[in-house]
């Protein structure tokens, strides 16, 4: 396989096997049908294994597995993303639990190729349900546009949402190994800051099971949002800041210049405190994607939490 328009779909599990079945199923039931899976499990003790097996063989050619690095999520996705052996058009990120609507891949695909040759991100909204598929709500909108002085500060969208074509995944596999907050979250920040294509899709594209094994919250709701501020006011913002500050650091050189005079700013910014700090950071046009999460980044450097 690896044909014009075939995906490769890259699922990075451990201990799924409650919900593995019905995301297998969902996968199966694409409309697009030129697509590989490849499956690295990070060491799961529960039945993941048994079931991957068992779908392996009753899909030949269809589902690779092997073994992950053992570092957790991001460190497992990003093995998958850069393994020289996946050969196709475009990857999609899958998680263990989520149900993919069925037009998915096939609605990705149609939006990459309305555009001109060169790297392109794809992401999208979900529809939230709970453990048993009762819908809860939507993901957020975001109403601004893509861009790196919003990736420096905050995600775009789930990594299971997203597919990137051939020129992003180059771009990527050219960046040297680094430990991110989250891959999803780094895909968006280097690829905005190398200069890519990032195309946000308001409609949803699969069901996202909010459920207690999730590795983060769905990120809506008032709940949410002072979890959120209580972060930004709090020392996990001063920690994304400083491991985002160094990942990208070390991608200098894949960065355009308006992107690295960006970092450069916001490296100086952070870990300062007070007026001046708070006030620099206004200036700086480095922004979250609603106006309430942007003052309270405000708030943060004005308090010595950014």
């Amino acid at each position: 396989m690896g044909g014009p328009g075939h995906v490769a779909i890259l699922m990075a599990t451990r201990n799924g096997a409650r919900h593995l079945g019905q995301q297998l199923d969902s996968i199966l039931a694409q409309s697009h049908r030129d697509w590989s899976l490849w499956i690295s499990d990070d060491g799961s003790d529960d039945a993941t294994p048994a079931i991957l097996a068992d779908w392996q063989r009753r899909h030949p050619g269809r589902i690779h597995l092997r073994a992950g690095p053992g570092r957790g999520a991001a460190a497992n996705f990003l093995s998958l993303l850069t393994d020289p052996a996946i050969a196709a058009d475009h990857v999609a990120l899958a998680d263990q639990d989520d149900v993919w609507l069925p037009g998915k891949l096939a609605r990705a695909l149609a939006r990459l190729g309305r555009l001109p040759a060169g790297p392109v991100l794809y992401a999208a909204r979900t529809r939230i349900v709970d453990e048993d598929l009762r819908p809860l709500g939507l993901s957020p909108l975001r109403r601004r546009p893509p861009g790196f002085r919003n990736a420096l500060v905050q995600s775009l969208a789930g990594g299971n949402t997203m597919v990137l074509n051939g020129a992003a995944r180059a771009l990527v596999c050219r960046a040297p190994a680094v430990e991110p907050v989250s891959h999803d979250w780094w895909l968006y920040q280097l690829l905005t800051g190398a200069g890519a294509h990032v195309l946000y899709d308001p409609e949803p594209v699969l069901l996202y099971r909010q459920h207690g094994g999730n590795q983060h919250g769905a990120n809506r709701g008032g709940r949410a949002r002072l979890s959120r501020l209580g972060r930004l006011l709090g020392g996990t913002l001063a920690d994304w800041n400083a491991r985002n500050i160094a990942a990208l650091g070390a991608c200098r050189h894949l960065l355009t210049a308006p992107a690295r005079a960006d970092l450069d700013r916001f490296a100086r910014i952070a870990g300062r405190a007070g007026p001046l700090a708070a006030a620099r950071l206004a200036a700086s046009g480095i922004h979250r994607q609603s106006r309430e999460e942007t003052l309270a980044l405000w708030l943060a450097a004005l308090a010595g939490r950014f």
